[in-house]
């Protein structure tokens, strides 16, 4: 339908300020349709079609109106449009050190374990449940040397054993908060900083905002 629109706007162009006068006549003949301003042939089966006369007075026809705005998804399936993702809730651990008791967070519950010296560990009074809460979550922290380093109180030396540090995973709202209150201390090292001591620094804020955006 939109290919005889076009071709009656091209005859109508043709003709001018005639259009309410013209009559095109519509020839079919093998499967084949043509649109033609004089008589069909003999072969041919015709139709004389009437022009509208719609053109103004100097002879311009209206362009042809373009396709129809595609409708929104939920008028054609019945769908919600995607709602745009979301950053997900920070994952981070509250761990206590072994050798004197700080606490600290890490991207990793799993801390390696490492040699420390036997005198120091009796001076380890905080555990993770003073420290980070809930007695439950916290988790034991007897150093897991199963990783063919032998028995987690094995002497590897006569001065030093293995320890590994206590960590469990914080909850979205323990984590946001640690990570807060990193990235004001983060900044405040930054203003005071030399631009020689600025790069690792300016590295961290970029990295402690990234992950706030999944704290809302």
């Amino acid at each position: 339908m939109r290919r005889v629109r076009v071709l009656f706007a091209a005859l109508a162009l043709a003709t001018g300020g005639d259009v309410a006068a013209e009559t095109v006549y519509k020839c079919q003949a093998g499967g084949q349709t043509i649109y033609q301003q004089t008589p069909c042939a003999k072969n041919q089966r015709q139709q004389a079609i009437r022009l509208q006369d719609s053109a103004p007075a100097d002879g311009h026809v209206a362009p042809m109106p373009g396709p129809p705005p595609a409708p929104p998804r939920e008028a054609v399936d019945g769908m919600p449009p995607p709602s745009a993702p979301t950053t997900p809730a920070p994952v981070l651990y509250g761990c206590i050190r072994a050798t004197d008791g700080k606490p600290y967070t890490s991207d990793n519950g799993h801390p390696e374990p490492y040699m420390a010296p036997f005198g120091v560990l009796g001076a380890v009074t905080p555990s993770l449940a003073d420290t980070y809460g809930s007695r439950d979550a916290a988790v034991a922290s007897a150093p897991e040397l199963n990783r063919g380093k032998g028995n987690a109180a094995a002497v590897a030396t006569s001065n030093y054993v293995w320890v590994q540090d206590q960590c469990r995973r914080l909850s979205p709202a323990e984590a946001c908060q640690a990570l807060r209150s990193d990235a004001e201390a983060n900044q405040r090292l930054l203003r005071n900083a030399f631009k020689s001591e600025r790069a690792p620094l300016e590295t961290k804020d970029a990295r402690l905002q990234a992950q706030l955006k999944g704290c809302g």
